[in-house]
């Protein structure tokens, strides 16, 4: 239906303009409204948080990252999911989201007890590295010292357990991306799959880092959440295009507030962030244990970028 107009209409050109205009106000005041979303704080620590735990699990159940990274990435997180809790509570009540987050930390809790209780047992590819080194060692010198230690028997740590928080925090994003704004189901992907790109993106960061306390580690556990950067990252870019989104702001549909350059650093940004993702996996290639401290700072930039590209444009929609 057409928008009525606060005058009649006539053959005078100067009022014909002046409808012209007032018809054009209204569509792009429609668009503006069509792209109203939600950027709740809480929404963003919870995805965060959900994201990188559930990274963590797909490290953690490859069993060779110390078991000191796993209390590192928990306590990180949980502490994310709790101020997302916090601020749900206090700045805009979303049951579903608020039990989500709750139920992150309650995950984070469980599995991070089971492993400091089974802490003694280890981790089953790292003692198999470090036994080989052993033997290793004992060969050319002659000194056992596999022998001289002894791991304590029984099972080790579940990494199954590491899939309770992300489950409870997809929940709550569930309910926080249908309530995030319309349409329901591009503001649902959105949120699902920044959750993705954004906790890939923090936990090759964070493992990068692990390389200094565990350096013997292979690099396999890295360049597999590097690639998951990369592969999150295209339906990430993909879904804040379409309609209404970031083209929206590019032609000016959208008013960004800052005549067009938050538009512009958003397309800095998704592209910086993929160039980063390339020369990171070109840098792991290389033998020098320096390659891997060089892919953590580029990392490093990656986290700003790809920040970037998810948080810049909710603001620019939501604005």
């Amino acid at each position: 239906m057409r928008p009525r107009l606060p005058f009649a209409p006539s053959s005078d050109p100067g009022l014909k303009q002046s409808r012209r205009y007032a018809e054009a106000n209204v569509r792009r005041h429609q668009c503006m409204t069509f792209a109203m979303l939600d950027l709740h704080g809480a929404t963003v620590m919870l995805q965060w948080s959900t994201g990188g735990l559930l990274f963590l699990w797909v490290t953690t159940r490859r069993r060779e990252v110390g078991i000191g990274y796993g209390w590192t990435m928990r306590i990180t997180y949980g502490l994310l999911a709790c101020l997302a809790l916090y601020l749900g509570l206090a700045f805009g009540l979303q049951p579903v989201r608020e039990i989500g987050s709750a139920g992150v930390i309650a995950g984070c809790v469980i599995s991070g007890a089971q492993s400091w209780t089974r802490r003694a047992r280890g981790v089953s590819g790292q003692k198999a590295v470090a036994e080989s080194r052993s033997e290793r060692v004992a060969a050319m010198t002659g000194i056992d010292r596999a022998s001289q230690t002894k791991a304590e028997e029984g099972p080790e740590f579940d990494p199954r357990l590491d899939l309770i928080a992300p489950v409870f925090g997809f929940v709550g994003l569930i309910g926080a991306g249908l309530n995030a704004g319309d349409p329901a189901w591009l503001q649902l992907a959105r949120v699902l799959v920044g959750a993705l790109f954004l906790g890939a993106v923090s936990d090759a960061m964070l493992l990068g880092h692990w390389y200094l306390v565990q350096p013997g580690l292979g690099r396999e556990p890295l360049n597999e959440l590097v690639r998951w950067t990369g592969i999150t990252w295209l339906p990430e870019v993909v879904l804040l295009l379409i309609p209404t989104g970031m083209i929206s702001v590019l032609s000016g549909a959208i008013d960004d507030g800052y005549a067009g350059m938050l538009g512009w650093f958003w397309v800095a940004c998704v592209v910086a962030t993929i160039a980063l993702v390339g020369v990171t996996i070109a840098a792991l290639r290389e033998r020098q244990y320096s390659a891997v401290m060089a892919a953590t700072g580029l990392l490093y930039l990656a986290i700003l970028t790809a920040f970037g590209v998810d948080l810049v444009a909710r603001a620019a929609l939501s604005l």
